[in-house]
């Protein structure tokens, strides 16, 4: 049960999370009541908590339908420029509360589920996560969204309805084990089938050439069925959509061969088209190039292009009589993102379109094309970069190599040794008006060495966008106690301009502010120690530093220095056990790629040593360590406001932005980090004296590489890295199996692209730094407030504004003004008398 409220947490909670009136919350409960009874045909004798999550989320949809129909109305009427943000990912997490605070009717219907008797927090905590992601790239793609709702940009998210998102990730015996994330089992109260606009995709066929033109023929028919999500802005009225495509079979497949006889297979097999859709690929900054990905990759993509083409021609700039220039104002009204390669095959698609069923000239579809896209690089790691044999696109889609022949001969004639491959990235290059980074130092990196030939060509062509995250998510969601001190301090317009946290520089020295931002943090940890101790049954100690380091397991993202590090800190201990010892918890969690071994080792490593380290009497309370189980965006919304230091320790130069690193400072955590990435750009933002900033910088990677690394060297000169590793060698975390963790070893020493060794020393001293300042706990509070001041540039709302501006063009001019001054009234009313026009 939720206790009720205080004065002053109702006057606390009255800014930020919507007004409560009786009205609305009497309304709010007749909804509940309502699909209660008529959309889960239950009674409150025989309902379960699910029943009741149901019954809130379906009056809370209820709120959003109108602004949402209206919104789409108001599209179709002013016909602005379109932005179509295509990406195979879309890391959304949990839709209820967001959506409550977006529309403003969190307070309201806390109030109504208190008086129901019931417990919000317990409804909110059986939605399933929409996974459908695996880490920043997915995550980025959800917050954007957010942001170009609430700029009230006209912006559409195309994706795939995956049935299975990323895998939940179990731990048995300290090893990763992974379970099928069966997400729909219960269904979705938030996405709304359309097959009122299911379109065809082709696959295989041949082409045939005549005095017409080409002909792609024979081809296998899979229907594409979109399933649109609403994506409310913040308090503008302005209600987007997200819309998600799942594969179905044609009625007629595999019915067609009349030399097929038998029926009960023929339909069985219909599994087969439909497999498209079925699961999300689990790879972090992985290619792997099989066949199925290559079909979600186009499916994905005819898809999204039949349905902006369809819109664009019911547009009022679409429809002229002479039927050579209908195409000509196509970029001025459609702006397309790719987000990373992996929707490439749009290019060599919209090409098909306009040349072989339009009939375009191919220079004039060309210049169209690329005035069209634009290509966000994600990673310059090569494992990652897509580069798919010639023989498969060949057999999957025999029109479409062609295209990219004829491109290459005019663009690129680059051909690669051994197996022909396509490198997506060139083809993304050549056909978009625009290249950009996420982050300043990864986008230099991607101008003068990843993709140095094309920028030397084109340099006007690359640019710059740093990535950022939405504070709604970040902050108000996850972290009302500390969204609400700040609205106490500098208002609440904050939430729509993160730049004014920068007036939170006035209140550094404020020995009352101070003691609150302590204060919500204090009662965030014990909070997460609660949750910790309920699920892992480990006493945690609140007072200890909470150090977490939570991110897809990779080796370039050093978990295994922060293994290292906490050996360390365990021997000193043993060492000295009287000694002062600053006390943490070192929090470690995130996925690792089921196919990537090493990975996994890393896991069963931090396990190992936590088996250790916890089950040490000489150890206490001083030291703890978890392993955070199915680390995912929900789990986020819980972990990183009670954190005290994150760790941001990549390679220099290996991580392109990061965006959890933005998360921690918004909420109120140190950041122990190299210069990669955007910590880069953090320090720049705070002054690197108010970030713990240690170890090689690009530069010295660089020159480590010209003189070869030599790991042996550092184990030589470093006792206490010596003394660590030995440990992991001997068998002493894993004495049942002496050997178990050698492959780990053995990387470290000969083959570890990523330098830990040569970054431990460091590493370890300003970890030393970290536990120094944190004994003063009111320096380490101020030095807290100038993060969370500085951390304003990292609002995905401001990332958006700049692709807006350099990028898309011609959709600046916010929309969310207009909708503002229509009334929730009027909105209602026109939702009755307008009918949806897609």
């Amino acid at each position: 049960m939720s206790r009720p409220l205080s004065d002053q947490e109702r006057r606390k909670q009255i800014s930020i999370r919507g007004i409560v009136g009786a009205e609305s919350v009497a309304e709010l409960k007749r909804g509940f009541n309502r699909h209660l009874h008529f959309t889960l045909v239950k009674d409150r004798n025989v309902a379960t908590p699910r029943d009741y999550y149901f019954a809130l989320a379906h009056t809370v949809r209820d709120h959003l339908v109108g602004r949402w129909i209206r919104t789409q109305q108001y599209y179709y009427e002013k016909d602005p420029k379109r932005i179509y943000y295509l990406s195979l990912e879309f890391y959304m997490g949990r839709t209820l509360q967001n959506t409550m605070i977006n529309l403003g009717l969190q307070n309201a219907c806390d109030e109504a589920i208190y008086q129901l008797g019931l417990d919000m927090e317990e409804l909110e905590e059986i939605e399933e996560d929409a996974g459908l992601g695996n880490g920043g790239l997915g995550r980025l793609a959800a917050c954007f969204l957010d942001s170009m709702a609430t700029l009230g940009l006209a912006a559409y998210g195309y994706g795939i309805r995956y049935e299975y998102g990323i895998f939940n990730q179990k731990i048995r015996d300290g090893w990763q084990v992974e379970e099928a994330d069966d997400w729909l089992r219960h269904g979705n109260p938030w996405e709304k089938a359309r097959p009122e606009y299911m379109l065809p995709v082709h696959f295989y066929g041949r082409v045939e050439h005549a005095a017409t033109g080409a002909k792609w023929v024979d081809t296998q028919v899979v229907l594409a069925l979109p399933y649109d999500t609403p994506v409310p802005g913040y308090l503008n009225n302005t209600v987007n959509t997200m819309r998600l495509w799942s594969a179905r079979a044609p009625n007629d497949f595999n019915l067609r061969d009349f030399n097929v006889g038998d029926y009960i297979q023929a339909v069985l097999d219909r599994n087969l088209a439909e497999n498209i859709s079925r699961v999300l690929y689990p790879n972090d900054n992985f290619f792997e190039g099989k066949e199925l990905r290559l079909k979600q990759e186009y499916f994905v993509v005819a898809a999204t292009l039949q349905d902006i083409i369809r819109r664009f021609k019911a547009s009022k700039f679409g429809s002229t009589d002479s039927v050579g220039i209908v195409f000509d104002s196509f970029p001025d009204q459609v702006a397309i993102q790719l987000n990373d390669t992996h929707p490439a095959m749009a290019i060599p698609e919209l090409m098909r379109i306009f040349v072989d069923i339009e009939k375009l000239p191919w220079n004039k579809a060309w210049d169209i094309t690329k005035r069209t896209f634009a290509y966000t690089n994600h990673t310059v790691l090569p494992e990652a970069l897509e580069r798919w044999p010639v023989d498969l696109v060949e057999k999957l889609l025999p029109r479409h190599l062609q295209i990219i022949y004829e491109i290459n001969q005019r663009h690129l004639d680059v051909s690669e040794g051994g197996t022909k491959r396509i490198n997506m990235a060139h083809l993304c290059i050549v056909g978009s008006h625009a290249v950009n980074g996420v982050a300043k130092i990864h986008s230099e990196i991607v101008k003068t060495q990843v993709f140095e030939d094309f920028a030397a060509l084109e340099p006007e062509k690359f640019q710059n966008k740093t990535n950022g995250i939405t504070p709604r998510r970040w902050l108000l969601l996850c972290n009302p106690g500390l969204a609400e001190l700040i609205a106490e301090k500098i208002g609440e317009d904050y939430v729509r301009d993160l730049s004014q946290l920068t007036k939170l520089h006035g209140c550094v020295d404020d020995d009352l502010f101070i003691r609150e931002v302590a204060k919500v943090k204090q009662e965030n940890k014990v909070k997460f120690a609660l949750y910790l101790e309920k699920e892992y049954k480990v006493k945690i100690n609140p007072s200890s530093m909470f150090d977490v380091h939570v991110k897809r397991i990779h080796e370039y993202k050093r978990q295994l220095m922060n293994c290292l590090h906490i050996i360390t800190m365990y021997n000193r201990i043993r060492k000295d056990p009287a000694k002062l010892f600053v006390p943490r918890t070192v929090i470690i969690g995130g996925k690792a790629a089921p196919g990537y071994h090493m990975a996994k080792m890393i896991i069963k490593l931090i396990n190992a040593v936590a088996q250790v380290v916890n089950n040490d009497p000489i150890v206490g309370s001083k030291l703890k360590v978890i392993f955070l189980e199915n680390y995912r965006v929900s789990l986020a919304e819980k972990v990183i406001p009670a954190t005290d230091l994150s760790e941001q320790i990549s390679t220099a130069g290996t991580e392109a932005s990061g965006t959890g690193n933005m998360k921690f400072m918004l909420n109120g955590a140190l950041t122990i980090g190299t210069m990669d990435g955007a910590n880069v750009e953090m320090a720049e933002e705070a002054g690197e004296e108010n970030l713990f900033i240690f170890g090689m910088r690009v530069e010295d990677v660089t020159e480590l590489d010209r003189e070869g690394y030599n790991a042996q060297k550092y184990y030589d000169q470093l006792p206490e890295l010596k003394e660590a590793v030995d440990q992991i060698k001997s068998g002493f975390f894993s004495p049942e199996e002496p050997e178990l963790f050698s492959d780990v070893v053995n990387m470290l020493f000969h083959h570890d692209r990523f330098k830990v060794f040569a970054d431990y020393e460091a590493y370890v001293r300003c970890q030393e730094k970290v536990s120094e300042l944190y004994l003063n706990s009111k320096a380490w509070t101020k030095m807290v407030i100038r993060n969370i001041a500085a951390a304003g540039k990292f609002s995905s709302d401001r990332t958006i504004k700049e692709y807006a501006r350099d990028i898309w063009h011609g959709c600046e001019h916010s929309l969310c003004t207009m909708l503002c001054l229509r009334s929730v009234v009027s909105v209602l009313l026109l939702a009755f008398l307008w009918v949806g026009k897609g």
